[in-house]
């Protein structure tokens, strides 16, 4: 039987609700990543490691709510956290202590975080650090990686698939590609050049330390010194989006890790807990630029943080339990997470590879995607490698679908670990690798 015959047949009724979306939302979704042919499967129940869907299937999940639940589905503490606060109130639209609190704790454990501004997601996060990075330096151009996605904030949507220089979408404005210019991961000398190029009206540098689109590659050392560098002689503003790094890889994000400390930083997942969240943290300097209040000298206005639901309540609570709680247990989470990381990069390659399937996994601590390289021995070390080298629809189509159909659920061909997953998981992981490599050589 074909492995879509298979995926229908499990999923009757998803298919049937799938039907229903599309009458009602364009393409049955609200979120693209959410879509894969022939069409997604209905969620129905969540917690620790596993998802169940509505025609009664149980998967392994990896994409764990967008790479947000470390602790796993439905978090004892998370659920706790946010029961207390409804009995206080759901949303009220003022300030409250717990805002401070969760602000504070922020401040205390990310490196670049003198200050910290809320608001409600990640997307919205990177178009406030764009703003402010160039009203800060009075300059227009952005660099951002090729292939690295920053959200759907239109200063952004450009250099994300290849080829870069093509219109990433209908309603965007022409003028953005001159003022927001792609470099390549990880490429010291045609970065540097592109830099010196743009040197006269750089305002700022924006990119993910470890990519999230790109395989979850880390910078190198010598890259991400160089752009800390070259940014600094020229007054501009080096941005950290650490949406998915940020307590993921560590208490102090990529940032905390590698010992780089950027001008600004994004964050979101897992600060709020599994609710919808979004912070740009930064340098006193930079961000008081942001206060409302009005000068004695002069008032200039950047508007930054006007969500209706910024530091709502109910994420205010579940961002403060979830912090003091890898706080309190980084030193026996951290380095759990990273050993079932390093167990699964190694046991998923290892399955497909035995089986003659051409494989790279790529990762880092508790991250990892699988790619399906067009030819042995080439190198993955940007977003831009892995779209040029790898079959990314065998990634996101056959390889998906087959490990569904096995009982795994994965996102660009692999996801993140969390605590909740245990030994016996990551060996179902990999049994799942290994069957679905003898199907596709099949």
């Amino acid at each position: 039987m074909d492995f879509f015959d298979l995926y229908r047949q499990k999923t009757q009724l998803s298919e049937k609700l799938f039907k229903r979306a599309k009458a009602v939302m364009p393409g049955g979704i609200s979120h693209n990543v959410h879509y894969f042919p022939p069409y997604p499967f209905f969620l129905k129940e969540a917690k620790g490691s596993k998802i169940r869907d509505v025609d009664g299937n149980e998967y392994i999940d990896l994409w764990m709510g967008h790479y947000t639940h470390i602790l796993g589905h439905y978090s004892e503490i998370i659920v706790k956290a946010i029961e207390q606060q409804s009995k206080e109130g759901i949303h009220w639209g003022i300030v409250f202590e717990k805002q401070v609190e969760w602000a504070e704790l922020i401040q205390g454990l990310v490196p670049s975080a003198e200050m910290v501004r809320f608001c409600c997601s990640g997307t919205e996060a990177t178009m406030y650090a764009v703003r402010l990075a160039r009203a800060f330096t009075r300059k227009n151009t952005i660099l951002k990686i090729a292939g690295g996605w920053h959200g759907a904030n239109s200063d952004l949507s450009v250099g994300i698939k290849m080829p870069y220089e093509k219109e990433e979408s209908l309603g965007l404005l022409p003028e953005l590609q001159h003022y927001t210019k792609t470099i390549l991961f990880n490429d010291l000398p045609g970065t540097l050049e592109m830099i010196h190029q743009n040197r006269n009206n750089l305002a700022g540098i924006i990119l993910e330390p470890i990519v999230g689109e790109g395989g979850f590659i880390p910078g190198t050392e010598e890259y991400l010194k160089m752009l800390r560098s070259e940014t600094e002689k020229l007054g501009a503003l080096l941005i950290f989006d650490e949406v998915i790094s940020g307590f993921r890889v560590g208490l102090g994000g990529a940032q905390g890790l590698f010992n780089i400390l950027p001008d600004l930083t994004t964050l979101g997942k897992i600060i709020g807990g599994g609710m919808p969240v979004g912070a740009l943290v930064g340098r006193k300097e930079i961000m008081e630029k942001t206060s409302p209040e009005r000068k004695a000298d002069k008032w200039e206005k950047i508007l930054i943080g006007g969500g209706t639901f910024s530091s709502h309540p109910l994420t205010v609570a579940a961002g403060i339990a979830i912090l003091c709680y890898l706080r309190d247990f980084a030193e026996e989470i951290y380095p759990v997470l990273e050993v079932k990381g390093e167990r699964v990069r190694k046991g998923v390659q290892e399955a497909l590879q035995r089986e003659g399937v051409e494989t790279a996994v790529t990762g880092f601590g508790s991250l990892f995607q699988t790619h399906f390289p067009f030819e042995g021995g080439v190198i993955l070390n940007s977003p831009h490698s892995i779209n040029q080298k790898t079959d990314t629809d065998k990634r996101e189509v056959e390889f998906r679908i087959r490990m569904l159909n096995h009982g795994v659920h994965v996102m660009h061909g692999g996801g993140s670990l969390s605590m909740a997953h245990s030994d016996e998981d990551i060996e179902r992981i990999i049994q799942a690798a290994r069957e679905v490599a003898k199907e596709m050589k099949g």
